[in-house]
């Protein structure tokens, strides 16, 4: 019999024993694959056409900021609105974007700004997608299983992490960059396309009538998450985390090719290095199947981060930056699947929309504020001086949510009433 932490039964498996949980995770590993393929396939093109770490900073600044903007109204109409019929209008602009984008490469039309400018579209976008999507999971699983879940989806994010650069790699490397951002219109279509076969119960689907005004419900929404004393805490910590941490990752190919000198191949062995480390805690993570003892994971995998990172940009060798990049993935995801089960399973169903749309601002707009500061950062200074001072930073916030693990984790890891 295999360990238990290495079973795929168990909690993962129960997830996965549901129709539409197998269809909506396989519909996301296909969309988030073409769109680690983009990311790689804009991001070096980005660097080519400019060799400035400024300018791919803004590429990943212009496609994650408008969360800051967008995500609370999209939070607040996923609450109000057909989740399903809000996902499939989102991801179709995504696929459409990446087409246009392909296009205009191909016609030797696109410039950095009009790059720029069609990033900023996909982040609207996926503003919207973000809490819609995630929105739906508790209505395609029972609650007992609904961290795996989570985890789950956290997976597929990072099974395409690993599969995009793999495929993008040899694609730039042979073929150029235009069939790499064609791969990604193609996988948003066909995600799009399975969303009408999800039976998804009424009460998951919407989230309630409509009270006021968006404006209102977005306040309500922030009202609600400042003042419950599990999740505002829990995700200021995870902000502040992925300010200073999760630039890094954003904006890899200056650090490629300035530190290491690779091309593209070297960056899609990194960044799938990455995809491995997330993937393999992930599977550890969604086998636990329990909130009990989450909040302390999250805390503590921001230390084991900001450690990692530290030694990726002090790494001499290649291959010693790849191990540490592994190990930052695995942080990273422990961390990320930590938070989301946490503020998932403790936000009522009214309010999950908008809470969600908060962790979609951290996930987005917090790294692209990081990587615009350590782009603009590296020019100056190089890129290794602002990244250990960066980690630096993170262990004090990592200290600062230590001395509140007890009372979040008393607020979110309770079994609720009813539940």
């Amino acid at each position: 019999m295999a360990p238990r932490g290495l079973a795929f039964s168990g909690a993962l498996g129960r997830a996965l024993s549901h129709r539409d949980a197998r269809l909506f995770f396989l519909a996301s590993l296909v969309a988030w694959t073409g769109l680690w393929v983009h990311r790689i396939a804009v991001t070096w093109l980005a660097w080519e056409m400019t060799g400035s770490a400024f300018w791919v900073g803004m590429v990943a600044f212009c496609d994650l900021a408008p969360a800051v903007l967008f995500s609370p109204i999209a939070g607040a109409v996923a609450d109000r609105m057909d989740r399903v019929r809000l996902t499939m209008i989102s991801q179709a602009v995504i696929g459409l974007q990446a087409a246009v984008v392909g296009l205009l490469i191909a016609g030797d039309h696109l410039t950095i700004g009009l790059l720029l400018a069609l990033e900023v579209v996909t982040g609207i976008a996926a503003s919207f997608s973000q809490p819609a999507r995630q929105s739906l999971m508790p209505g395609l699983v029972p609650r007992a299983d609904l961290p795996a879940a989570v985890a789950c989806n956290s997976l597929c994010f990072n099974v395409a992490r690993f599969i995009g650069p793999a495929i993008a790699g040899p694609v730039i490397a042979t073929w150029g960059v235009v069939p790499a951002v064609f791969v990604n219109a193609a996988a948003y279509a066909a995600a799009t396309l399975t969303m009408p076969l999800l039976r998804v119960e009424p009460a998951q689907r919407r989230g309630h009538p409509p009270e006021g005004s968006v404006l209102a419900e977005v306040a309500a929404g922030f009202r609600y998450a400042g003042r419950h004393p599990g999740i505002g805490p829990i995700l200021v910590f995870a902000a502040l985390a992925a300010i200073l941490l999760r630039g890094v990752p954003e904006i890899l190919p200056p650090f490629v090719d300035r530190l290491f000198g690779q091309g593209p191949q070297g960056l899609a062995v990194l960044t799938a290095a990455f995809g491995i480390g997330a993937l393999l805690s992930g599977l550890w993570v969604a086998n636990r199947g329990r909130l009990t003892g989450s909040t302390a994971l999250a805390i503590w995998a921001v230390a084991a981060q900001a450690a990692f990172t530290a030694g990726f940009v002090a790494a001499p060798w290649f291959p010693l930056a790849v191990l540490c990049g592994a190990l930052i993935g695995a942080a990273g995801s422990v961390h990320g699947i930590s938070v989301q089960t946490l503020v998932q399973s403790a936000s009522d169903s009214a309010m999950r929309g908008r809470v969600l749309s908060l962790w979609g601002i951290i996930t987005r707009a917090c790294p692209a504020a990081g990587a615009l500061a350590l782009g603009a950062a590296g020019e100056v200074f190089g890129l290794r001086l602002p990244t250990l001072l960066a980690t630096a930073l993170a262990l004090l916030v990592f200290a600062w949510g230590l001395a509140r693990a007890g009372r979040m984790a008393s607020a979110m890891e309770a079994p609720r009433p009813g539940a």
